[in-house]
């Protein structure tokens, strides 16, 4: 049998070949949609990004006979890390062919470079963190994902757990009905007008005129809000300036929602359109294509509600199903025909179990797997 080897991402060449793996591994899979060229540079560290600037990673590629069979990136999140008090290291932009020897090297390398630097575990796939795709999808390959959520072939959990890496966390997306606010329990309205009263709520959507300004605020809800979720990490200032500029190009300022109390912004949420029905189109690239994305919005026919944050001091009021309640607006001006809210922690009960109420059912699974590391 042929020897792998697996080797640090140095040359240009190699970052392309890096890149352009997946597209032969999933040649023959139409549910798969190719990330955004710019975007994935950007996570892998072949392209300026601030994630990188305050944490260490690494990108391998696995090489048979000369051809790249697969590839993964090693992360050291100094932030986690600090959070959490751990010495976890990270792995994520995995893609391998289906050969157990190959996944063995490439995790044996991430291993054996996170220990180099002190991590005695490894978690993953994170890409390269959890603020960004994260999760191994473990189930729902009927339908092509949704943007900015993972994809990978039905084998990829063979490998993982092959390779003794267990379960630590699983997310889940759901699928919502399109009659979901009126499946909503009608007890957490009643808590909802009491607030309304006690806090004199608003709702607005994005000011176009303060576009940006607003971007940042629903960034900035979004770090206060998740601060006891499982693994989250808030996002430094400068990753907030760059989601931000990223965002302002996606957001349909009509689909976001601004609760203020006392004028004063305390919950926004965001439902971004599917564009992966279009980037799969211009084959992830935005050039000479990427106007596409803004020409083609009105034909995109799914949506992914991706956050409905509320600030920690005012969450015990149930404000998120105000936040909610607005998209029983969005099938009335848009042509859609399915929604997902993405993703869920299975240990957001809260949050998990009202969706189901309401209606919603499970639509895809992801995982989260560790490792720790074995010391001589």
């Amino acid at each position: 049998m042929s020897t792998i080897t697996v080797k640090p991402v140095e040359s240009r060449r190699e970052q392309k070949q890096f890149i352009n793996l997946a597209n032969e591994i999933y040649a023959e899979d139409e549910m798969w949609c190719p990330p955004l060229l710019i975007d994935l540079k950007e996570r892998a560290g072949f392209s300026k990004h601030p994630f990188h600037d305050i944490n260490d990673t690494q990108t391998f590629i696995a090489l048979r006979d000369g051809k790249v069979v697969g590839r993964i990136q090693a992360i050291v999140n100094h932030g986690h890390n600090q959070r959490y008090d751990e010495a976890l290291g990270f792995f994520g932009l995995f893609e391998s062919i289906h050969d157990q020897e190959v996944a063995n090297a490439l995790f044996d390398q991430a291993r054996d470079w996170l220990a180099e630097r002190g991590m005695t575990a490894m978690r993953g796939p994170v890409n390269p963190g959890l603020n960004y795709e994260v999760g191994l999808l473990i189930e729902g390959w009927h339908s092509p994902p949704c943007f900015m959520m993972t994809y990978n072939p039905p084998y990829y959990a063979e490998l993982f757990e092959n390779y003794n890496l267990s379960k630590v966390e699983d997310m889940v997306a759901f699928y919502a009905p399109t009659d979901i606010v009126e499946r909503l329990d009608p007890k957490m309205f009643r808590v909802v007008d009491i607030a309304k009263e006690k806090f004199n709520l608003k709702l607005r959507t994005l000011d176009r005129k303060r576009f940006k300004d607003d971007v940042r605020t629903f960034l900035d809800i979004y770090n206060k809000s998740l601060v006891g979720t499982w693994g989250f990490v808030p996002m430094s200032d400068a990753e907030l300036e760059h989601i931000a500029k990223g965002l302002k190009l996606l957001i349909v300022p009509e689909l976001t929602t601004f609760i203020e109390a006392d004028g004063k912004v305390i919950g926004a949420s965001v439902v971004l359109l599917d564009y992966n029905e279009v980037i799969k189109e211009i084959g992830g690239k935005l050039f000479p294509f990427g106007y596409k994305l803004f020409t083609k919005r009105k034909k995109i026919t799914k949506m992914r509600l991706i956050s409905a944050n509320v600030l920690p001091e005012y969450q015990k009021w149930g404000l998120g199903v105000v936040l909610v309640s607005r998209l029983k607006d969005l099938w009335k001006k848009w042509t859609v025909d399915h929604l997902e809210i993405s993703w869920v922690l299975e240990s957001n009960h809260l949050s998990y179990k009202s969706l189901e109420r309401a209606g919603c059912r499970v639509d895809k699974t992801y995982r989260v797997y560790d490792k720790s590391f074995e010391i001589n």
